[in-house]
This record gives C-alpha cells, structure tokens and sequence, in this order.
C-alpha cells in the first residue's frame, strides 16, 4: 500500500468501498474522479485491443492525456448532468468510418469492453446507466454511419446489443 494516502482512498481510485465487515466491495460511479479512473482502464483496455485498437492508435493517433478530459466531460453530461459538453460525438466517429469502416462488430466489441470494464470497477444505479448509455451510443453511431437499415455494415455479422442475449444452459 502507498504509505502517502489512505486504505480509503486508494479503494476509491479501484472503484471499491468498504462494505460490510471492513471487506473491500465496488462502489458506485460518483463523479469526475471516478470516471477519470474507470475512462483510463477502458481505453488503456481499448487501445490494445486488437479488433478496435488500430481505430484509436493507428487510424486516428488519439493523444489519451487530450482526449481524456474532453470525453470525461461527455461521460460526466451523460450521468450526471455536470460538465458543459457542446462537441459534436458523431463526427470524430464519422470520420474514423471514413478512413476504415466500423463495422457493427467494432461498436459490438466496443461495448464488451466498455461493459466488462465498469463491471470489474463498479456496481450501482449510475454504473449500471453508464452500461446502458454505452449501448445505446453504440447502437446510434453504427445506425448512423451504416444508414437507417444498417445495410452499410462491412462485416455482415449484424450487431446484437449484449443486453439482449440470454445464455441458456446447454443441456
């Protein structure tokens, strides 16, 4: 443990509380700060990614340390209301479209890695919002740049939001 801050504090950085008994257990999304900590695992997960990171690195060369802020600020407009977002979301997507195709499975591995994340940091109401915002951006962009019948989607697997998939057992 960093002997500088506390056992409190450095759960909060992972997303945990203390729950009952002194155990460590995931806390919800509280603000700014926890969307900074949960915004810098997603797309450290994303950049290295090897179906969506060519998007971030190679096609794009987003700098992290600029584009953090600006989609925390989208992050934090989306959940709570906070910051003063005014950009345009769609257009650094279109243009990302227009050099390579984001096929329906690019916004499908997107919102995994986007769910699995929260998942491993957080639990409650505004995690559970922030999930299904994602999806729903997801489902959106890929609307969008496909056209309204999603006929433009390059790999022809189809998108299938994961909150509609139920696992059966197979016996």
């Amino acid at each position: 443990m960093d002997s500088t801050r506390g056992e409190a504090a450095q759960d909060r950085e992972a997303g945990q509380d203390r729950g009952p008994g002194g155990r460590p257990g995931k806390a919800d999304i509280r603000g700014r700060a926890d969307l900074d900590v949960l915004l810098r695992r997603f797309y450290g997960a994303a950049f290295a990614d090897p179906r969506i990171g060519p998007f971030f690195t190679e096609i794009a060369g987003t700098d992290l340390e600029v584009h953090l802020p600006r989609i925390a600020d989208f992050w934090e407009r989306a959940l709570f209301r906070g910051a003063d977002y005014r950009r345009d979301a769609f257009a650094p997507h279109a243009a990302l479209d227009a050099a390579r195709t984001l096929t329906a499975g690019d916004f499908g591995r997107w919102v995994q890695l986007w769910r699995a994340t929260i998942d491993g940091l957080y639990r409650g109401p505004n995690a559970e919002r922030a999930k299904a915002q994602g999806e729903r951006m997801a489902v959106s962009l890929h609307k969008r740049l496909a056209g309204a019948d999603g006929t433009g989607d390059g790999d022809g697997t189809g998108f299938v939001p994961l909150a509609v998939l139920e696992l059966r057992p197979t016996a």
